[in-house]
């Protein structure tokens, strides 16, 4: 019994359920590999019983745990502490107050009793708390105190749902950029009542021939990716002249080529070479002197940032030199405080200041965007997505080492999908050094990500409860799911998401613990209900959910970005895509079978319920029909993905492929599969008749 429970200590699950009443049981040498990763050494009987001593000994008897957290109606649990310890918190702000459990006795204004049942009314953040017994004993916490829900919406609404850089304007460099999002929210806010546009990660990618184009295997979460700058709305931009100005005219001339060849020749969208591009200009307008007022903007941005961006550019600037893989680069850059690396930073200032100038213009257009949102009358505006992980090598993983599980990926386990489980190559964060360190990652990672958001979409939010962790060599059948303590995780979350007035999405889909979307929906975190999926499970066989047994706290969506676009649904043409790519598990001819009872069962919903007047066959109007079915739930949020808008038939992602099909690199198309620009679709007569039935959503 000594490693079960060495692992329960330390958040390791020894089985899991893939199905209800079936428990498999997680092997030996997966749990001994995962205790390693966690810095627990299990592989000997002799090594467990040094490390439940170690930590009967340490862990279990300290005065207070590395990070207490408080909500309102929440007190913390403190019962390690011996009656009559003085507890001091030393706030963010620099106060001292006296806390603690409420004597019962009465209480003065000083010592007015809080929400949580102590007398000391704290204020919200990160504070330091210090316990100091009666027999002399001292410790020390990180102090966490959070509200107790998520910011909710400004009331029902809906808007789009949209992958960036798939949306060219006739001013695009190859690919969506943040012009082209400020334009998108100040036309569909003013002319269509949207309320927010939910986009894809602008997390930093890992540079690369070719970079890995997926949003959801970044370099860094910390910072946003400088390829989805509009070069001529930076101010720099009408500075130049002479030879300077004569070279980014000729890279204006290269980019409409890009551009032109993306929606009129049908080439995919190539980020390299846009990147290229734009970064030769960017070259060119760092050299341009800031005004004073721009400096002293600039340095206040530096000053916020401190330390992670300074990292990250650090990063950037050895990357350059040494490749992105910081694991393979030479002794001591592989580590951030090293000697090496100090003088490294030196020679390097240049390189680096060319990096944190990138982000601080990439955060100036996103607020830009935010603030065209908000001034079309979006009661949200931007709601950003945030990946699950980072890539091993990338910026986020050498500057906080520390914090991730080396030789671990996150995935998941089998399940009725795959049999096979999967494998993101995402190193998870390590539970234990998140608490020891007050969760400051996460924290900052939360707050830079919020800083122009109207909103936050999580993906695979039930990570904040546990992850399923596979030791590098193993397939991720042999993973183990390890446990993260939800209680803080939310906290930070409802900390942060207050400070920046933002709502909170969670993606919730597929095999979730009953428990985990209760604790979610108390919290205010709303789920992600898509329409195929939500089905009544208490009958058989399942039907399609009632409208108004669907949940309120979600975003609800007729489809995603994973999933077919909702034209290749009704009309078959996903099957025959799968089928085409190998990656149909039964003939076409039953795929296709299977599929069409499903849109057959809910066309006939729809028709019954009065929403398809028009009846079967066409395909436009059973489009509206489903999104007139989300008007009837009451969902507080109803995402019309664009693409579907204009009846674009192919999927931005088709998961279980890689080479085989162009994921995260097509532009929005016509059901014919022509590209479209923005100012195309802003001008689409199907766009309109669709958004006009959302337009009069109930409240």
């Amino acid at each position: 019994m000594g490693r079960p429970r060495l692992a329960g200590l330390h958040g390791v699950c020894t089985s899991y359920e893939p199905a209800p009443g079936r428990t498999v049981h997680v092997g030996d040498d997966t749990v001994v590999a995962v205790l390693a990763a966690l810095g627990v050494d299990a592989s000997t009987p002799q090594a467990v019983r040094a490390a439940l001593e170690a930590y009967d000994h340490g862990p279990a008897r300290a005065l207070l745990p590395p990070t207490v957290v408080v909500r309102p109606g929440r007190p913390p649990d403190l019962h390690r502490l011996p009656e009559g310890t003085a507890l001091r918190v030393e706030t963010e702000s620099g106060e001292v107050l006296d806390w603690g459990p409420d004597p019962g006795g009465p209480a003065d204004r000083t010592r007015a009793r809080g929400p949580d049942g102590y007398v000391g009314r704290l204020p919200l953040g990160v504070h330091t708390l210090r316990a100091h017994t009666p027999d002399g004993r001292s410790a020390r916490a990180h102090l966490v105190v959070a509200p107790d829900r998520m910011p909710a919406p400004p009331g029902r609404t809906h808007g789009f749902m949209v992958q960036l850089y798939s949306l060219l304007s006739g001013r695009s460099w190859g690919m969506g950029d943040l012009g082209d999002l400020a334009d998108l929210a100040a036309w569909s806010g003013r002319a269509l009542g949207t309320g927010f546009l939910q986009i894809n990660p602008l997390h930093a990618a890992v540079p690369g021939a070719p970079t890995d184009p997926s949003p959801y295997r970044p370099s860094s979460r910390r910072f946003p990716d400088p390829v989805h700058l509009r070069i001529e709305d930076i101010p720099e931009f009408t500075r130049l002249d002479g030879a300077a100005r004569g070279r980014v005219d000729a890279l204006l001339v290269r980019a409409e080529k890009l551009r032109e060849a993306v929606l009129h020749k049908n080439a995919l969208i190539d980020r390299d070479a846009v990147w290229e591009l734009k970064k030769e200009a960017l070259e060119l307008l760092w050299k341009v002197p800031l005004s004073p007022g721009r400096r002293a903007a600039y340095c206040d941005f530096l000053a916020e940032q401190g330390t992670s961006l300074e990292d990250h550019a650090t990063w950037c600037a050895l990357a350059e030199r040494y490749g992105p893989d910081w694991r393979g680069w030479p002794t001591g850059l592989d580590d951030p405080r090293s000697a090496r690396t100090a003088r490294m930073r030196g020679c390097l200032l240049d390189r680096i200041d060319f990096h944190s100038r990138l982000a601080w213009f990439t955060d100036q257009q996103l607020a830009a965007a935010q603030r065209a949102a908000v001034e079309a009358g979006m009661g949200i505006g931007l709601v950003h997505d945030l990946a699950v992980g980072v890539h091993p090598s990338g910026s986020d993983t050498w500057a906080q080492q520390d914090a991730f599980a080396a030789g671990m990926s996150v995935g998941a386990p089998p399940d009725a999908f795959n049999s096979r489980g999967q494998d993101w190559g995402l190193p998870p964060w390590r539970p234990d050094a998140l608490a020891a360190q007050g969760y400051a990652p996460y924290r900052d990672l939360l707050r830079g990500i919020l800083r122009n958001a109207g909103a936050l979409r999580i993906d695979h939010v039930m990570g904040l409860f546990r992850l399923w962790w596979v030791p590098e060599g193993r397939p991720p059948t042999e993973g183990a799911y390890v446990r993260y303590d939800a209680e803080a995780m939310l906290s930070v979350l409802a900390l942060e998401a207050h400070r920046a007035g933002a709502a909170v999405i969670g993606e919730d889909l597929g095999t979730v613990e009953p428990v985990v979307r209760t604790e979610l929906a108390e919290r205010g975190v709303l789920g992600t209900s898509v329409l195929w999926f939500e089905r009544d499970y208490t009958k058989e066989p399942a039907r399609p959910l009632p409208p108004e047994s669907w949940r309120a706290g979600c975003l609800a969506t007729v489809t995603t970005h994973d999933l077919p676009s909702t034209a290749a649904r009704l009309t078959g043409r996903h099957a025959a895509l799968r089928h085409g790519l190998g990656l149909l598990d039964r003939p076409l001819q039953e795929e296709r079978a299977a599929e069409a009872v499903e849109v057959g069962e809910w066309l006939a919903v729809l028709i019954r319920l009065g929403l398809l007047p028009e009846g079967r066959g066409d395909e436009e109007a059973a489009v509206k029909a489903l999104h007139r079915y989300l008007l009837r739930t009451p969902a507080r949020m109803v995402g019309v993905w664009l693409p579907d808008a204009v009846g674009d038939r192919r999927p931005q992602n088709l998961p279980g492929t890689w080479d085989e099909y162009p994921n995260w690199r097509l532009p929005i198309s016509n059901p014919e599969g022509r590209p479209l620009s923005l100012e195309e679709i802003a001008a689409s007569p199907r766009l309109h008749a669709l958004m006009s039935e959302l337009r009069a959503m109930p409240q």
